[in-house]
């Protein structure tokens, strides 16, 4: 009844949490419904739009009908890409016939959405970027994942000034066949690269606009595992950049939209347009049967969305905690921040405590506060001696302040405010938190590494707040410099 026919696609979850890879099937929304800011996968721009997107895909399914004579083909891709394929009409057929396109406005030629190597992926993108100067809006699906860019970047920042003066691809991995179409669209630049020379790599605020003198919007979701990454997002844009999120979702299903008479960075408006949302009282002891509709929430109220979707979904609960800021006056639907996910707690000795937002405000603040300009991490459980703790793996951006041990008792302040963590540090059956640096690049090799073996799209890997990967686990423990 809710999803008749075949899919167009199969719609991969990112595995934050570390578990399987889980697919949906995700159909062709009404033609009116494409052009919706929900699913509007290239934003409104006056100028460029720095907006990577691969089109990559984990497999295709071919199916046949029951006599055998017909049959479709099927996608395994993330959200994002089967929308961006469905607006463009880009079946993968003809991906192929399609290399020598440029879609007006994009920073990138298509060629580029097919490059499978995550490395070659950055640097093309950063490379057709820096040569063009009309960049009015950066738009990345995580905002830490525009840090990655930077770092690259950053990394290679002579090769990418020689390569725009000269008007060459670099000699980089996987490109075969793509290399060609790419030749033909870049070419050589001297002036540009002369005025790049100037500006120098990423590093001083306002950098961004500088390189793009017309840059007015970056587009990104800065909440949750991408709240790290602000400080260095907002220093490198400068004070000129406005910032929103793109929408608030997953990949069962788009939920709401910004809210732009509040805080279009954080405050998003529900809206019953890729589905419909019903709601659980976090708070309640009610059973998870009783669910809510949107006239019966209240302000200031804790609540699960539980979705019934236009993919065939009934009732689906996607285990995020959002806070109800108000209603917004012109159609009463509900305004929300995202807050954490329910089951993202680490499971200590006492139990579940500290949520991920608590975790993240917490390292977050005592990053600014003592020990530098964070770039990311994750919490795994230090269980080195008794009782496990939460243990924070921080990656940051150059030298390490001179008083950063101070950041543990920062930490800990912070997430003692939590009077289930408080109670069991004082009863002995918890201890503070510990704090490792990682060194620099270690979270843009775990993207790649979950990339190559996923298949999931380049901008959609996600790094966990709290790891419960074993294997992961010892993969960041092993880039560990020093311990605060």
């Amino acid at each position: 009844l809710f999803a008749p026919g075949l899919p167009y696609c199969l719609a991969m979850s990112s595995m934050t949490s570390g578990k399987s890879l889980k697919m949906f099937p995700t159909y062709w929304p009404a033609p009116h419904l494409l052009h919706h800011p929900l699913y509007l996968s290239l934003p409104p721009s006056e100028g460029s739009t720095l907006s990577p997107s691969s089109l990559s895909f984990g497999q295709v399914l071919k199916l046949y009908s029951e006599d055998g004579q017909s049959s479709k083909t099927l996608p395994v891709c993330s959200l994002t890409v089967g929308f961006l394929r469905m607006q463009k009409n880009w079946d993968i057929e003809h991906d192929m016939d399609r290399l020598n396109l440029w879609v007006p406005g994009k920073t990138d030629p298509y060629a580029i959405s097919l490059v499978k190597g995550f490395r070659a992926f950055f640097l093309l993108n950063a490379l057709f970027a820096l040569a063009d100067r009309r960049v009015a809006t950066i738009r990345f699906l995580f905002a830490n994942v525009f840090v990655n860019l930077l770092q690259y970047i950053e990394e290679e920042w002579t090769l990418l000034i020689d390569c725009i003066e000269k008007g060459i691809i670099p000699d980089i991995e996987k490109l075969d066949h793509l290399r060609e179409p790419l030749e033909k669209h870049f070419t050589p630049n001297p002036i540009r690269a002369a005025e790049l020379r100037e500006i120098g790599p990423p590093g001083i605020q306002g950098w961004a606009v500088r390189v793009w003198p017309d840059l007015k919007k970056f587009i990104g979701i800065t909440g949750g595992s991408a709240a790290a990454s602000v400080p260095k997002v907002t220093h490198i844009l400068g004070p000129s950049v406005t910032m929103q999120a793109p929408c608030y979702g997953s990949s069962e299903c788009f939920i709401a939209v910004p809210y732009f008479n509040g805080n279009p960075n954080t405050d998003f408006k529900m809206v019953p347009v890729d589905g419909v949302t019903e709601y659980l009282d976090v708070r309640s002891n009610e059973p998870s049967e009783h669910v809510l509709s949107a006239w019966e929430l209240e302000t200031g109220g804790h609540y699960e969305p539980v979705l019934t979707t236009r993919n065939g979904m009934w009732r689906y609960r996607i285990g995020d905690v959002v806070v109800v800021k108000g209603f917004a006056p012109d159609d009463g639907l509900p305004v929300i921040n995202y807050l954490h996910r329910r089951d993202g707690s680490l499971n200590l000795a006492y139990g579940s405590t500290c949520t991920e937002s608590q975790l993240t405000d917490a390292i977050v603040s005592a990053s600014e506060r003592w020990i530098g300009q964070i770039i990311d991490f994750t919490v795994v459980a230090d269980d080195r001696i008794a009782p496990v703790t939460y243990g924070y793996l921080v990656e940051i951006e150059g030298e390490i302040g001179k008083d950063a041990k101070q950041a543990v008792q920062h930490t800990f302040e912070d997430l003692a405010k939590n009077n289930v963590y408080h109670l069991a540090f004082l009863q002995a059956r918890g201890r503070k938190p510990t704090i490792r640096l990682v060194e620099r690049g270690t979270f843009t090799e775990y993207r790649r590494q979950k990339c190559d073996k996923t298949n999931i799209s380049m901008g959609q890997v996600k790094v966990p707040i709290v790891l419960s990967n074993e294997t992961f686990k010892e993969w960041f423990l092993q880039r560990v410099i020093v311990e605060l």
